[in-house]
């Protein structure tokens, strides 16, 4: 067994969709990324790729390559499944926080944890998305940044 953690955090600004775990959540602003700046995804990929000791998103998509502008972040989540899968590894469970003081995101955890489990092939009931605010403080508290953390649970096949 292997465990990873990763933390995200990207700054907000106006003109970009805000997208997490892929669902495209309606709000004035958005993640300043050179991909789709999807933070729980950044998160989750990094977590696994901990796990596994692959390094960072970094190292597979860097971002002074132009080809990966804008990508889907759900794109570095199946790169990183698959290496996964050749290291003969699977996900056991997930546990994703979203720190983010508004808009609430409540009514989007189930649909975070379907995507979540869809990209890992694991039951939706080993996917656990929970939400937060940081009560007004810091740069999240403020409205400037989303941040997610990511723990995974790996067992060799």
């Amino acid at each position: 067994m292997k465990i990873g953690f990763a933390s995200d955090i990207h700054q907000l600004v106006p003109n970009r969709k805000l997208i997490l775990a892929g669902i495209v959540v309606p709000a004035p602003f958005g993640e300043l990324a050179h991909s789709d700046g999807d933070v729980v995804f950044h998160a989750v990929s990094e977590a696994i790729l901990g796990a596994l000791a692959l390094g960072d998103l970094g190292d597979h998509f860097p971002n002074s390559d132009s080809k990966y502008k804008d990508i889907d972040s759900a794109e570095l989540v199946s790169h990183v499944v698959k290496l996964m899968n050749d290291l003969e590894y699977h996900v056991t469970n997930i546990d994703v926080s979203i720190h983010l003081e508004e808009p609430k995101l409540k009514d989007y955890k189930n649909a975070m944890r379907s995507n979540l489990a869809h990209l890992l092939n694991i039951d939706i009931s080993c996917a656990s998305v929970k939400v937060a605010t940081n009560e007004k403080m810091d740069s999240i508290g403020q409205k400037k940044a989303v941040q997610a953390d990511a723990i995974v649970l790996l067992e060799g096949k």
